[in-house]
Protein backbone atom coordinates (compact mmCIF):
# COMPACT_ATOMS: atom_id res chain seq x y z
CA UNK A 1 0.00 0.00 0.00
CA UNK A 2 1.16 3.24 -0.94
CA UNK A 3 0.61 5.08 2.72
CA UNK A 4 2.50 2.26 4.11
CA UNK A 5 6.23 2.47 5.21
CA UNK A 6 8.15 -0.52 5.10
CA UNK A 7 11.64 -0.03 6.43
CA UNK A 8 12.98 -3.39 4.67
CA UNK A 9 12.05 -2.65 1.12
CA UNK A 10 13.77 0.78 0.27
CA UNK A 11 12.09 2.88 2.89
CA UNK A 12 14.80 2.06 5.35
CA UNK A 13 14.81 5.51 7.61
CA UNK A 14 17.83 7.74 7.88
CA UNK A 15 19.72 8.70 11.02
CA UNK A 16 18.45 12.26 10.77
CA UNK A 17 14.70 10.87 10.44
CA UNK A 18 15.35 8.43 13.46
CA UNK A 19 16.56 10.85 15.56
CA UNK A 20 13.69 13.25 14.39
CA UNK A 21 11.78 10.38 16.08
CA UNK A 22 13.29 9.60 19.39
CA UNK A 23 12.94 13.98 20.15
CA UNK A 24 9.28 13.55 19.64
CA UNK A 25 9.11 10.81 21.71
CA UNK A 26 10.79 13.10 24.41
CA UNK A 27 8.95 15.87 24.02
CA UNK A 28 5.81 14.10 23.71
CA UNK A 29 6.60 12.36 27.35
CA UNK A 30 7.64 16.00 28.43
CA UNK A 31 4.47 17.88 27.23
CA UNK A 32 2.23 15.38 28.67
CA UNK A 33 3.35 15.13 32.02
CA UNK A 34 3.93 18.94 32.05
CA UNK A 35 0.49 19.97 30.52
CA UNK A 36 -1.93 16.77 30.40
CA UNK A 37 -2.20 17.71 26.83
CA UNK A 38 -0.92 14.90 23.64
CA UNK A 39 1.10 16.80 21.02
CA UNK A 40 -0.03 16.73 17.32
CA UNK A 41 2.66 15.81 14.73
CA UNK A 42 4.63 19.19 14.05
CA UNK A 43 4.68 20.57 11.08
CA UNK A 44 8.19 19.74 9.80
CA UNK A 45 7.67 16.28 10.19
CA UNK A 46 9.31 14.45 7.35
CA UNK A 47 6.96 13.25 4.66
CA UNK A 48 8.40 9.41 5.14
CA UNK A 49 7.10 9.56 8.76
CA UNK A 50 3.58 10.28 8.00
CA UNK A 51 3.59 6.93 6.40
CA UNK A 52 1.68 4.01 9.06
CA UNK A 53 4.27 1.94 10.22
CA UNK A 54 4.70 0.00 13.28
CA UNK A 55 6.87 1.75 16.27
CA UNK A 56 7.60 0.56 19.51
CA UNK A 57 9.22 3.45 22.31
CA UNK A 58 11.45 1.79 25.12
CA UNK A 59 12.16 3.82 28.53
CA UNK A 60 15.02 2.44 30.18
CA UNK A 61 17.50 3.63 33.55
CA UNK A 62 20.31 5.72 32.16
CA UNK A 63 22.75 4.14 35.09
CA UNK A 64 20.67 0.92 35.74
CA UNK A 65 20.31 -0.10 32.03
CA UNK A 66 16.69 -1.32 33.41
CA UNK A 67 13.23 -1.27 31.54
CA UNK A 68 11.10 1.61 32.61
CA UNK A 69 8.75 1.30 29.79
CA UNK A 70 7.79 -0.22 26.61
CA UNK A 71 4.79 0.23 24.44
CA UNK A 72 3.83 0.35 21.16
CA UNK A 73 2.44 -0.51 17.53
CA UNK A 74 3.06 -4.17 16.33
CA UNK A 75 1.46 -3.46 13.00
CA UNK A 76 1.53 -0.84 10.33
CA UNK A 77 -1.85 1.11 11.52
CA UNK A 78 -1.32 4.10 12.25
CA UNK A 79 1.16 6.99 10.94
CA UNK A 80 4.57 6.52 12.20
CA UNK A 81 4.49 9.89 13.65
CA UNK A 82 1.26 9.92 15.43
CA UNK A 83 1.84 6.28 16.60
CA UNK A 84 5.28 7.27 17.97
CA UNK A 85 3.84 9.90 20.08
CA UNK A 86 1.20 7.83 21.57
CA UNK A 87 3.36 5.00 22.22
CA UNK A 88 6.12 7.67 24.02
CA UNK A 89 2.92 8.60 26.47
CA UNK A 90 1.94 5.28 27.03
CA UNK A 91 5.30 3.56 27.62
CA UNK A 92 6.22 6.52 30.34
CA UNK A 93 2.67 6.42 31.63
CA UNK A 94 0.61 3.34 31.48
CA UNK A 95 2.77 0.63 31.25
CA UNK A 96 0.97 -1.54 34.21
CA UNK A 97 4.38 -3.09 35.04
CA UNK A 98 5.96 0.38 35.84
CA UNK A 99 4.76 3.30 38.28
CA UNK A 100 4.09 6.45 35.96
CA UNK A 101 7.13 7.86 34.92
CA UNK A 102 8.32 11.43 36.70
CA UNK A 103 9.15 14.66 34.92
CA UNK A 104 12.62 14.83 36.64
CA UNK A 105 13.31 11.29 35.89
CA UNK A 106 12.91 11.76 32.62
CA UNK A 107 14.82 14.65 31.99
CA UNK A 108 17.94 13.17 34.51
CA UNK A 109 17.49 9.16 34.52
CA UNK A 110 16.36 8.00 31.30
CA UNK A 111 16.58 6.92 28.13
CA UNK A 112 14.33 6.94 24.85
CA UNK A 113 14.53 4.62 22.61
CA UNK A 114 12.68 4.00 19.40
CA UNK A 115 12.25 0.44 17.60
CA UNK A 116 10.98 1.14 14.10
CA UNK A 117 9.15 -1.96 12.93
CA UNK A 118 8.74 -4.09 9.41
CA UNK A 119 5.48 -5.50 8.50
CA UNK A 120 5.31 -8.86 10.83
CA UNK A 121 5.41 -11.92 8.52
CA UNK A 122 4.47 -15.72 9.52
CA UNK A 123 6.92 -18.33 10.11
CA UNK A 124 6.12 -21.05 8.00
CA UNK A 125 8.68 -24.34 8.68
CA UNK A 126 7.95 -27.63 10.63
CA UNK A 127 7.70 -26.69 14.34
CA UNK A 128 10.89 -28.07 15.07
CA UNK A 129 13.31 -26.03 12.09
CA UNK A 130 11.78 -22.60 13.21
CA UNK A 131 14.34 -21.70 15.25
CA UNK A 132 16.65 -22.21 12.10
CA UNK A 133 14.81 -19.33 10.67
CA UNK A 134 15.26 -16.95 13.42
CA UNK A 135 18.27 -14.45 13.41
CA UNK A 136 19.15 -13.31 17.02
CA UNK A 137 19.87 -9.67 17.06
CA UNK A 138 17.86 -9.06 13.44
CA UNK A 139 14.36 -10.61 14.09
CA UNK A 140 11.82 -9.26 16.78
CA UNK A 141 8.95 -12.41 17.64
CA UNK A 142 5.04 -12.15 17.70
CA UNK A 143 4.00 -15.28 19.46
CA UNK A 144 0.32 -15.77 19.71
CA UNK A 145 -2.39 -18.76 20.11
CA UNK A 146 -6.11 -17.32 20.87
CA UNK A 147 -6.25 -14.65 22.55
CA UNK A 148 -2.86 -14.24 24.07
CA UNK A 149 -0.32 -12.80 22.33
CA UNK A 150 3.37 -11.68 23.53
CA UNK A 151 5.98 -9.47 21.61
CA UNK A 152 9.95 -9.15 22.47
CA UNK A 153 11.60 -6.57 20.22
CA UNK A 154 15.02 -8.03 18.04
CA UNK A 155 17.30 -6.27 21.24
CA UNK A 156 15.93 -7.97 23.98
CA UNK A 157 17.25 -11.51 23.17
CA UNK A 158 21.21 -9.71 22.42
CA UNK A 159 20.24 -7.84 25.79
CA UNK A 160 19.73 -11.61 27.66
CA UNK A 161 22.57 -13.46 25.71
CA UNK A 162 19.40 -15.79 24.71
CA UNK A 163 19.62 -18.12 21.38
CA UNK A 164 16.70 -18.66 19.13
CA UNK A 165 15.07 -20.96 21.14
CA UNK A 166 15.63 -19.45 24.61
CA UNK A 167 13.84 -16.01 22.87
CA UNK A 168 10.89 -18.49 21.52
CA UNK A 169 10.04 -19.78 25.06
CA UNK A 170 10.27 -16.63 26.48
CA UNK A 171 8.01 -14.79 23.87
CA UNK A 172 5.49 -17.45 24.67
CA UNK A 173 6.62 -16.75 28.68
CA UNK A 174 5.18 -12.51 27.67
CA UNK A 175 2.12 -14.18 25.65
CA UNK A 176 1.15 -16.14 28.88
CA UNK A 177 1.55 -19.77 27.22
CA UNK A 178 3.60 -22.31 28.85
CA UNK A 179 7.25 -21.87 27.59
CA UNK A 180 7.22 -25.12 24.71
CA UNK A 181 3.71 -23.76 23.05
CA UNK A 182 5.60 -22.29 20.22
CA UNK A 183 5.64 -26.68 19.40
CA UNK A 184 2.15 -25.95 18.93
CA UNK A 185 0.71 -25.95 15.25
CA UNK A 186 -1.87 -23.88 16.63
CA UNK A 187 0.81 -21.35 17.70
CA UNK A 188 1.05 -18.76 15.18
CA UNK A 189 4.72 -17.57 15.27
CA UNK A 190 6.00 -13.96 13.51
CA UNK A 191 9.13 -12.19 12.82
CA UNK A 192 9.99 -9.03 12.01
CA UNK A 193 12.70 -6.55 11.99
CA UNK A 194 13.20 -2.88 13.19
CA UNK A 195 15.37 -0.52 12.90
CA UNK A 196 16.91 1.23 16.61
CA UNK A 197 17.46 4.53 17.38
CA UNK A 198 18.63 5.40 20.95
CA UNK A 199 19.63 8.12 23.04
CA UNK A 200 23.51 7.74 24.56
CA UNK A 201 22.28 9.77 27.30
CA UNK A 202 19.43 11.45 28.96
CA UNK A 203 18.70 14.28 26.21
CA UNK A 204 21.84 13.12 24.85
CA UNK A 205 23.18 12.57 21.15
CA UNK A 206 21.29 9.85 19.18
CA UNK A 207 22.94 6.78 17.56
CA UNK A 208 21.34 4.19 15.19
CA UNK A 209 22.05 0.98 17.10
CA UNK A 210 22.79 -2.26 14.81
CA UNK A 211 22.94 -5.99 17.32
CA UNK A 212 24.96 -8.27 15.32
CA UNK A 213 25.51 -11.58 17.13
Amino acid sequence: MPDMLDPSRGDALSLEEGRFLVRLAREAISKYLLEGMVMQPPAETPEKLKKRCGVFVTLTGHSSGELRGCIGYPEPVERLVTATIRSAIEAATEDPRFPRVSLEELERRLIVEVSVLTEPEEVKAPRREVPKHIRVGKDGLIVGRGLQRGLLLPQVAVEWGWGAEEFLTHCCLKAGLPPDDWLLEDTKIQKFQAAIFKEVEPKGRIERVDHET
